[in-house]
């Protein structure tokens, strides 16, 4: 039912498309940066979750299997449901780490710090193709990472004022809950002459902190966005309520995937809508057995700070 592979974006050029400067330039500038990125920088002291092992590489090991094992248990392929590792709490090291496991699909909350984080992993990336050497990785694997780009996904509230540098990167935008932000991702796509995929964000939840549209309001704001020339539906998104117990947000889950059941029958929206965008850290397993086919971790794979301020709409903690 769900065509929900990291490769299903029709429609988006890569960052890594755009035109690069030629190789003097880049070799003069990588140097500079390459002493900027191995400089020693300090490490945000942060706690590991509960029962996960110290070892980046082995809680992403274990996040994938755990999606592997829930992909099956519904029916589904692990390569049906994409992996979005949510960077807000990484250090640069992690996310390079990450990256060299072969790692893709990013997220960030914030527009700010989406923009920082992708210039830095294209700096990076770029740097891997002119280097010879690499203290991360070396060889073919060294030559995959530098020609494969990364897909960067906007999963944070959106403002309208922010839209253009989202347009810019993100590969996929989950947090559209308005018709006024629509409009202006339009704005931003019709100057670019590109394509911006899009998730509706709904409040499944019923929380009145937490952002998204109404669910009744869904289908009407799908219908009028799908009007745009150079913005696409591609599915929704939801967060459950925060809760230590994952059974929990079942409910949220399952009243979102009836919402996205119905706008399919109903054919509410023309093309590739086929993205459901649930589940976090805590809950992401009973998230992928109501039929979720992206879900967002960040602190499971990365850790978080020892020290951090929970904010209700963050699209993972």
């Amino acid at each position: 039912m769900f065509a929900g592979t990291a490769t299903s974006f029709p429609g988006m050029a890569s960052m890594r498309e755009a035109r690069m400067p030629d190789t003097e330039k880049r070799v003069r500038s990588v140097e500079v940066l390459a002493a900027h990125l191995n400089a020693t920088a300090p490490i945000t002291e942060r706690t590991v979750p509960a029962g996960m092992p110290e070892s980046l590489a082995e809680r992403y090991a274990i996040v994938r299997q755990r999606v592997a094992d829930a992909a099956r248990k519904s029916g589904r392929r692990a390569q049906d449901v994409i992996l979005v590792a949510v960077t807000k709490y990484a250090d640069p090291e992690h996310i390079r780490e990450l990256l060299a496991l072969g790692h893709r699909d990013l997220g960030e909350n914030r527009v700010q710090q989406l923009v920082q984080r992708a210039a830095m992993v294209e700096d990076y990336l770029q740097r891997l193709a002119v280097l010879p050497t690499s203290r991360h990785v070396a060889g073919e694997k060294k030559q995959a990472i530098a020609n494969e780009g990364v897909r960067w996904h906007m999963i944070g509230h959106l403002q309208r004022n922010k839209a253009r540098k989202v347009g810019e990167i993100a590969r996929l935008v989950h947090s559209v809950d308005s018709l006024r932000v629509a409009e202006e991702l339009q704005t931003v796509a019709l100057k670019r002459d590109q394509v911006i995929d899009v998730l509706v964000q709904v409040n499944c939840s019923g929380e009145e902190s937490k952002f998204g549209c109404p669910i009744p309001a869904g289908i009407p704001l799908a219908e009028q966005i799908s009007t745009m020339i150079n913005v696409r539906v591609r599915g929704l998104m939801t967060m459950a309520a925060h809760s230590d117990k994952p059974e929990d947000a079942r409910p949220t889950f399952a009243r979102c995937r009836e919402l996205f059941d119905e706008m399919l029958s109903k054919g509410v929206v023309e093309g590739q809508f086929n993205l459901l965008s649930m589940g976090m850290s805590g809950d992401y397993e009973v998230a992928i057995s109501e039929g979720a086919n992206i879900v967002r971790v960040g602190s499971h794979i990365f850790g978080e700070p020892a020290h951090v301020e929970d904010d209700p709409n963050d699209a993972d903690e």
